[in-house]
This record gives structure tokens, C-alpha cells and sequence, in this order.
């Protein structure tokens, strides 16, 4: 009877420790998981010619797009979705590279970048529950692309929508690109253009995937308000610059407002 009695207690803390492992695991996975990233901006669909690993982006469709500002973000969908180029929409999900990166590299890139384990969480935690074949063939898929292009970062979507003004930022719904488009454009030397810079970082640290560093001169285009409208360089870390945070004395001739071509000089500290 003794005997019973001590073998049921025991059955009963094991089961209690195991409890307890278990509710400590669930926890810390749900802590450890971030919360989504969410993008507001203009869809952009069928840009480029893709092969078979970036039509898998889309789950064979078109490659989709979506440009906040100036940063332009590839979607990564599990299930094929049609997009309208032109629309504005809102997206949830990750930003993989930004996630990457949080999660670190021991070896601060010099065994390449991404490393497969970081692909690998990004895809659990933006779709868990997949099988382990078909994550490990996601994960791969965002491997390959972000080695190809380390600066144009993938959004692993999670919901995607049309979005309503309420969505977008105080006047964007209503803004008339007119005066924009139709403002006269002017090429300004690069030093002339930095004594007009109200804000704007002009050294960064070193990605990841380039952690060496080096000083970029990036080629692009300054709105009528004098912020940053767009780049003219296909050099990937021109690409990384943060140029939402850029802005400049808007630049006037005969009394109209222009858009100003120049030069913009970047230094990228090696990381250590």
C-alpha cells in the first residue's frame, strides 16, 4: 500500500515538473517571438523577370511589391495573392533582414549572410505550424534571395489588404503629385547640395553583410519638399541608407520650387 501511495506522489510531481516545463517553453517561445512589423504604401507588380526561386516569393505569381517612401520592400507570401500595381495597401508580417539582424551573428558576417538558422526562425514565426519540409523549403528560398540582394529587404507577409485613408499618413490620401511631376528638375554639386542638409546621418554602421565598410557616393533625386524622392544607383548599401530620415533646405529658382539631381556621400564604419 506504502509502495502504491509513494509511486502515485511521484507520478504526480513528475507530471507537475513536466507541466511546468512545459508552460515555461510555451512562454518563453510566445515572449521570444516579436511582435509583426506593419507597412503602409504603393504596390508595384511584375517588375522583373524572375526564375523559379523568386516566382516562389508569390507561390508563383507575379514578383509584388510594396513601396513605403523609399524603401521598397519584396513580399514573401505563402499562398499566391493578386495585387494591384498602383493600389496602396497595408501588410503585416516581418521584415526578415531586420529580424535577421536582431537576432545577431557571432561571426558578424564573415561566414556569410544570412546565416540558414535565422532564415529558418524568421519563417517559423511569421507562419508556424508548417510542416518541417516546407519550412526548410521557404527558408531556403529567403536565403537565396537576400544573399542576391542583402539591402532590399523581404517582408514575410502574414496579412495583406487594401488600405483606407484612415491608413495612410494626414493628407496622403488626398495629396496631388502635380506640382511634383511637374516641377523643373536641376543637377546641384554634391558639397553645394550638403550645405542645404537639415538632418540626415552622414556615417552608419556596417551592415552585416558588409561588415568591412566603406564610404558610398549615392546618385538620387531631391523632391520639391526636400525630401529624398528617389534613388538613380543600383549599389546595394545606397539601397540600405535610411533616407526617410534625409531632408534638405527645399532648393527655389525664379521663384518656383525644383527638384534637385545630386550626390550624397555616405560613410559605412566597419563593424568591430
Amino acid at each position: 500500500m506504502n509502495r502504491n501511495v509513494c509511486m502515485f506522489r511521484y507520478l504526480v510531481l513528475a507530471v507537475a515538473v513536466l507541466s511546468g516545463c512545459s508552460s515555461d517553453k510555451s512562454a518563453e517561445t510566445k515572449q521570444a517571438a516579436p511582435p509583426p512589423d506593419k507597412i503602409v504604401g504603393k504596390a508595384q507588380v511584375g517588375v522583373e523577370s524572375t526564375g523559379a526561386q523568386d516566382a516562389a516569393l508569390n507561390a508563383g505569381g507575379p514578383s509584388v511589391y510594396v513601396w513605403e517612401g523609399t524603401r521598397r520592400y519584396r513580399l514573401f507570401m505563402k499562398s499566391a495573392v493578386e495585387v494591384t500595381g498602383g493600389k496602396q495597401y497595408v501588410v503585416e508580417g516581418y521584415d526578415a533582414q531586420k529580424m535577421i539582424d536582431a537576432l545577431g551573428d557571432p561571426d558578424q558576417g564573415k561566414n556569410g549572410y544570412p546565416l540558414a538558422a535565422s532564415c529558418e526562425k524568421v519563417v517559423r514565426t511569421a507562419w508556424p505550424g508548417l510542416a518541417f519540409d516546407v519550412t526548410d523549403g521557404h527558408a531556403s528560398v529567403l536565403r537565396a534571395r537576400i544573399k542576391r540582394f542583402p539591402a532590399r529587404p523581404v517582408f514575410v507577409v502574414q496579412k495583406i489588404r487594401l488600405a483606407t485613408d484612415a491608413d495612410l499618413p494626414a493628407g496622403a490620401a488626398k495629396k496631388d503629385d502635380k506640382a511634383e511631376d511637374d516641377a523643373k528638375e536641376v543637377p546641384v554639386p554634391a558639397d553645394k547640395q550638403k550645405a542645404q542638409l537639415i538632418e540626415g546621418p552622414s556615417t552608419l554602421p556596417a551592415p552585416l553583410w558588409a561588415p568591412a565598410g566603406e564610404t558610398v557616393k549615392c546618385k538620387l533625386i531631391i523632391g520639391v519638399d526636400g525630401k529624398i524622392s528617389e534613388l538613380e544607383t543600383g549599389l546595394q548599401l545606397c539601397e540600405y541608407v535610411p533616407w526617410a530620415k534625409y531632408s534638405y533646405k527645399p532648393t527655389v529658382q525664379g521663384g518656383k520650387p525644383v527638384k534637385v539631381s545630386t550626390e550624397v556621400e555616405v560613410k559605412f564604419e566597419p563593424l568591430k
